[in-house]
């Protein structure tokens, strides 16, 4: 079926930048975009349906490309002890952190998973996200590392959300392997990944290289293991300290680095040659209060895509907006927001592996897109909070989003 959506400004985003067309119109195909260009250039198209979007500012669907949005429980009692001092390490060393989450999310049933992640899942397809991506990682056993990942895959075909699953067995050590961090690694890379790939649970791999979690040497056997089942990795990496883990994950072609707080210039070249996304985390670093940013002049003067994504989790980044993300990434990181936009979807998109069909606004590519009711793009990043009026579209599909959250 093609169909004209016309009556609008688009910001591209085709090359990191709002590429902007003023007065334009878009012509879909099926779930794709055929063409996109001034309204005055439209080409014809017969018996299409015609769709007026009153002047509203389209860009690309948002794609948050790093969440942790299925668990269970909450960690909202860390929350009041880190506001008391108690510092993240601590309350890790305490049986608190991600010990807690993983506590709760093997005691929690599949389906009391999937609603908890459910409702998440709608209030990011309510502030204009089309695409996002679910990490396991608070199973840390193979059955209950497939029942996140299952929650995932549900999630993708019941919503109207293109859901790409992540496998982070290697986030934590769990409790039945303390002292045993070695034999937990032969675990995940022998048994829970080739078990889990092979059922077609996991997009990708990612793992967290920080001394409270995995070496770097740890983590590159989970990278081999990962390339040998043909999924490519991820790397939550210079969160807390220099380890050297993005220089490791660009060695492996990783799809992208995250959090970066330590990250030298050494990490960035390697991320630039190997073309790393750089994935910034600004919810976590204010949740954590922290002082050392991201080193984004590094990351621009070599020429690093910089995405933007919630970190939604219960412990460090309890995010339920995107979009606020933006405005904390041009606070917090002296992003413009232009490059904070980038950063939730053309480069979002490269941070999930799904650069060619995603992100942009391009013939060809999937039709995503959100149509807001905004004067200029900048305003998704200026607004701090609330619900901005859009028009949300999925696949060429106008989406009901109230229609969604009352669907079975």
């Amino acid at each position: 079926m093609r169909q004209v959506w016309r009556n609008c400004h688009a910001a591209t985003m085709a090359d990191g930048s709002y590429c902007a067309i003023e007065r334009a119109a878009i012509v879909t195909r099926g779930e794709r975009i055929e063409w996109i260009g001034p309204e005055a250039a439209l080409p014809p198209a017969e018996g299409a349906a015609v769709h007026d979007l009153r002047g509203a500012w389209v860009t690309p669907g948002l794609i948050d490309c790093h969440t942790h949005l299925v668990f269970g429980g909450d960690r909202s009692r860390e929350f009041e002890q880190r506001l008391q001092g108690v510092d993240y390490a601590s309350i890790a060393a305490q049986g608190g952190g991600i010990a807690s989450t993983v506590r709760a999310t093997r005691a929690a049933s599949e389906d009391e998973l999937y609603a908890g992640a459910r409702r998440r899942a709608l209030q990011l397809l309510r502030d204009g996200v089309t695409t996002l991506e679910i990490k396991s990682g608070y199973g840390l056993d193979l059955p209950n590392e497939r029942k996140m990942l299952r929650v995932a895959r549900r999630l993708g075909q019941a919503l109207p959300l293109t859901v790409r699953a992540t496998l982070l067995a290697a986030h934590a050590l769990p409790p039945e392997y303390a002292g045993r961090a070695d034999d937990y690694i032969d675990e995940v890379s022998r048994r829970m990944l080739p078990a889990l790939a092979a059922e077609g649970l996991a997009d990708a791999v990612d793992a967290f290289c920080e001394h409270l979690a995995f070496s770097p040497a740890q983590v590159e056997r989970v990278f081999r293991a990962a390339r040998d089942h043909g999924l490519p990795v991820k790397l939550h990496a210079e969160q807390l300290s220099s380890l050297h883990g993005a220089a490791l994950a660009a060695r492996y072609g990783a799809l992208s680095a995250d959090h970066l707080e330590y990250l030298t210039e050494s990490d960035v070249l390697a991320m630039a040659q190997a073309g790393t996304v750089a994935v910034l985390l600004p919810g976590a670093f204010y949740a954590l209060r922290e002082t050392q940013a991201p080193p984004v002049d590094l990351l621009r003067r070599h020429g690093v895509p910089v995405a933007i994504s919630s970190d939604l989790n219960p412990g460090t980044s309890p995010a339920l907006s995107l979009r606020l993300m933006l405005s904390m990434a041009c606070t917090l990181f002296r992003l413009t927001p232009e490059e904070a936009l980038a950063g939730a979807t053309v480069h979002a998109a490269r941070a999930l592996g799904l650069q060619d069909t995603h992100g942009a606004l391009q013939p060809g590519k999937m039709a995503d897109f959100v149509a807001w009711e905004v004067s200029h793009p900048a305003e998704l990043a200026y607004w701090i909070g609330g619900d901005l009026p859009k028009r949300i579209v999925r696949h060429a599909r106008e989406v009901d989003v109230a229609q969604a959250a009352n669907a079975a």
